[in-house]
C-alpha cells in the first residue's frame, strides 16, 4: 500500500473517462427520483458518500431555481462513529439544506431489537437491524448507497438495482438482468431497492474525482499521527474503544484512512499522503482493495460480507 508511484506518471493519468461515470451516476440517480415514491440517500459523511452526494447536487441542485436533492440522506450511526466524520456530515448536509435524518444503534439497543453479545463487541454488524427499522418506519422503498464492486466480492456480484425482500433480504442468485439502461423496478408491499449509482467506479476513479471536483473531505482521508498498534496485519487506531491488550506497546505513526466507518473495525494504513493528488498516486501503486487492507470485519471468512448482505447489511 505504501509503494509510491512515480510523480511524473501522474502528469499521463487520464481523467476523460470520469465524464461518463459521472453521467451513468446523474443518471440513475434522476431516476430512482422519478420511479420511486419515497427513496433516500445512505450518506455516511465517508469519501463514497460524499461523492455521491456531489453527483446528486449536479443532478437537482439548482439555486437560481430553488431547487434540491429530492429525496432526505439517510445516516445510521453506531455511536462509534469517529467524530470528525460525523461532524463533516453534518456540515455537508447543512451546506447543502439536506433533510438528514439519523438513526441510531443505541436506540435499538434501548428497544432490545439488538443485542450485544459482550459490551466490547461491534455494533457494525448490528446496523442491519436498525437500518430495517428506518425502512419500515420512513417506508423506504430505495436506499441509494455508495458501495462499489471492486470493494469486495460480495459486492462484485451485486446489481445497480439490487433487490432486497420483505425481509431486507439479498438473494444473490435471484438478481434482476440489467440490459443498457433497462431496469427492472418492479416491487411487492414491504419490498424496496438498494440502489447503487457509483457501483462501476473504482477506488481510484473515486480519488481521481474527488481531486477534479475539489470534494472536501474529513481531515481522517489524509495523512495525520495516530498512535496505533499491530494486530493480524492491521494498524489497529488506540483509542478507549480500542485500547491495548496485555503485552501490547503503541508506536505513532503518519497515517490516512482510505475508508471510515466504526471505529471498532476500521483501520488506517501508513501513509505521507497530504491531499487527493498525493492519494492518487498511492492507489494507483496500491496492490490490496481498501476494504482488505483496512476492515478487520471482513478477516473473519471470505464470506462474511455476503453473509451480512443477505441479512440486510448495506
Amino acid at each position: 500500500m505504501n509503494a509510491r508511484t512515480e510523480p511524473q506518471l501522474l502528469g499521463h493519468l487520464s481523467n476523460a473517462h470520469l465524464d461518463a461515470l459521472e453521467e451513468e451516476a446523474i443518471f440513475i440517480l434522476r431516476e430512482v427520483a422519478a420511479t420511486f415514491e419515497r427513496p433516500t440517500l445512505l450518506f455516511s459523511g465517508g469519501k463514497d458518500s460524499l461523492v455521491l452526494l456531489k453527483c446528486a447536487e449536479k443532478a437537482f441542485v439548482d439555486k437560481q431555481r430553488g431547487s434540491g436533492i429530492p429525496y432526505p440522506l439517510l445516516m445510521i450511526d453506531t455511536g462509534h462513529n469517529f467524530q470528525e466524520v460525523t461532524d463533516f456530515r453534518d456540515y455537508r448536509a447543512q451546506q447543502l439544506g439536506a433533510n438528514l435524518v439519523v438513526r441510531s444503534v443505541e436506540d435499538s439497543m434501548k428497544r432490545g431489537t439488538v443485542r450485544l453479545a459482550h459490551p466490547g463487541e461491534s455494533r457494525n454488524v448490528h446496523q442491519s437491524v436498525t437500518l430495517l427499522e428506518a425502512i419500515d418506519e420512513f417506508r423506504f422503498d430505495a436506499l441509494i448507497g455508495g458501495a462499489r464492486r471492486d470493494e469486495e466480492k460480495a459486492r462484485a456480484k451485486e446489481r445497480i438495482f439490487s433487490h432486497r425482500d420483505a425481509f431486507g433480504q439479498w438473494q444473490p442468485k435471484a438478481q434482476r438482468p440489467e440490459l443498457w439502461t433497462l431496469f427492472n423496478t418492479r416491487i411487492q408491499p414491504g419490498e424496496h431497492f438498494r440502489v447503487f449509482p457509483i457501483s462501476n467506479w473504482t477506488e481510484l476513479d473515486v480519488w481521481q474525482y474527488i481531486e477534479r471536483e475539489a470534494i472536501e473531505l474529513p481531515s481522517l482521508y489524509y495523512a495525520h499521527q495516530r498512535r496505533v498498534v499491530e494486530r493480524k496485519g492491521l494498524l489497529v487506531p488506540v483509542t478507549g474503544l480500542t485500547p491495548l491488550r496485555d503485552g501490547e506497546t503503541a508506536v505513532e505513526k503518519t497515517v490516512r484512512f482510505r475508508t471510515v466507518g466504526d471505529i471498532t473495525c476500521t483501520c488506517p494504513v501508513e501513509s505521507p499522503a497530504m491531499n487527493a493528488s498525493d492519494v492518487v498516486l498511492e492507489t494507483l501503486a496500491a496492490d490490496v482493495s481498501e476494504r482488505g487492507a483496512t476492515r478487520m470485519d471482513d478477516k473473519t471468512s471470505d464470506a462474511s460480507m455476503e453473509k451480512r448482505k443477505k441479512e440486510g447489511y448495506f
